[in-house]
């Protein structure tokens, strides 16, 4: 009689890969916010709950905040910090193939999953080299940024503080965190050009995503880019462009904001950061809570879209706008199928673009819903942070420190279903089964 050996590892039940996403995506937050909380870490004696908001804000790379960090947290938790940013930013995933390589131990089918999970890949070919090409990145990018920022602060403030700030806010700015050591933000380096420079172009680096930033390492032309990256980086431009227009356009002759700058390139400076900012950033250099209402629609229409795929940055995703309008297009011409630069996409891309912007939809006004329950505020301000917490930006009108309890725990979980992504929750909660019985076509009228 054969023996039948039971390897002791092999359970008979297992989490579905975005579920233990999830779960370690959660006991990050805990820990993170169990050291935030502790006395070493902090110089004002903050709640456990306003602990736990910063470090679920800091892992989702978001920037929406509770406590002023700068004059709260001491320079280890500020450290804390970065490293949740880093963390959140990059994946957890990316950081345990790296201690994993660096011991030596090789990487498993069940971690390939999970990484391939994280990274929002569909297939397991040339993960490790993925992770490679974006650890490369982060960092060159980063220090790079630290670098020029020295620039800025270390003359104002000294060296070891400049050069702290100039690493804080290039690890922020790359993960498109938008968390910030000044309670006013960067306001006060609203004309100034290294900033206005650096910055955006860290956190536009992070949210093309590091399969568009791979691409065009390797390609370094137009012709041999993939569709994806094409598509990403067009996409960006146009909302770049748009949004720089519509912020000059609409809020030029407000006294609130560009009207008191007074010279036209302060003016330009202000609109093209705060048309980038959007895109996930969170960082500002104007006050959110004195823009009309039409610039805040417009703010919150860029935020809800977001960055790129496999980026430091939340929202639907570019892509994900691009491919609804190809749809919507292609429907309006009577076409059975989408084109792009000489390529098609098949029927599953807009599936899935549907079932993302729908759960993405609803969602949102789910959290505008239940926040506007227990808070009386005014309803745009609520609608912002809610947006913004979703689409893991961080802008903010002040209302996040006004909020309940129940408030900031819609703004925790927006911000959390915002970075592991709705569609992560959806996949977990689904089935997939083979029909067996072809049901008889229906009419129904829409429209």
């Amino acid at each position: 009689m054969k023996a039948i050996y039971r390897n002791p590892g092999q359970k008979w039940w297992r989490l579905p890969p975005p579920a233990v996403l999830v779960l370690i995506y959660f006991t990050l937050i805990v820990v993170g916010a169990l050291v935030l909380w502790s006395p070493l870490a902090n110089k004002a004696g903050i709640t456990l709950a306003d602990a736990l908001f910063t470090s679920t804000s800091a892992v989702t790379v978001t920037g929406l905040s509770v406590v002023d960090v700068g004059s709260t947290f001491n320079f280890l938790g500020q450290l804390v910090i970065v490293v949740l940013i880093q963390m959140g930013g990059l994946g957890l995933m990316t950081f345990a193939v790296l201690l994993l390589s660096a011991l030596g131990i090789p990487l498993g089918m069940p971690q390939r999953i999970i990484l391939r999970e994280d990274l929002n890949q569909s297939s397991f070919y040339n993960l490790t080299s993925l992770v490679q090409a974006i650890l490369k990145i982060a960092f060159i990018a980063e220090a790079v940024g630290a670098l020029f920022l020295c620039f800025v602060f270390v003359p104002e403030m000294g060296w070891s503080r400049g050069i702290w700030q100039a690493i804080f806010h290039s690890v922020s700015a790359f993960n498109n965190a938008g968390f910030s050591l000044f309670p006013d933000n960067l306001t006060n380096w609203v004309g100034d050009p290294i900033v206005n420079l650096v910055i955006p172009a860290l956190f536009i680096l992070g949210g093309l995503g590091f399969i568009v930033l791979a691409d065009v390492w390797e390609k370094r032309s137009w012709h041999g880019l993939s569709l994806h990256s094409k598509l990403m980086l067009v996409g960006t431009v146009v909302l770049i462009l748009f949004g720089w227009m519509m912020f000059a356009v609409l809020e030029w002759h407000n006294p609130s904001t560009l009207g008191h700058l007074g010279t036209t390139p302060s003016k330009i400076w202000a609109s093209w950061f705060q048309a980038v900012s959007p895109r996930t950033a969170g960082f500002n250099t104007i006050d959110y809570a004195d823009v009309h209402e039409s610039t805040a629609l417009m703010t919150m229409t860029l935020m809800l879209v977001g960055g790129g795929s496999t980026s430091t940055a939340g929202g639907i995703k570019v892509t994900t706008l691009i491919v609804l309008i190809l749809a919507t297009i292609a429907f309006f011409r009577r076409s059975t199928s989408l084109h792009a630069f000489g390529r098609s996409m098949g029927s599953d891309e807009v599936f899935k673009v549907m079932a993302l912007t729908t759960i993405s939809i609803l969602l949102v006004l789910t959290g505008i819903f239940v926040t506007s329950i227990s808070h009386d505020g005014e309803f745009l301000d609520l609608a912002f942070e809610v947006t913004s917490a979703f689409g893991t930006v961080g802008l903010s009108r002040g209302a996040t420190a006004d909020l309940d309890l129940t408030g900031r725990s819609v703004i925790m979980l927006m911000m959390f279903l915002g970075r592991v992504g709705p569609l992560t929750i959806g996949f977990f909660l689904a089935t997939q089964s083979v029909p067996r019985v072809r049901y008889p076509d229906g009419k129904i009228y829409l429209g």
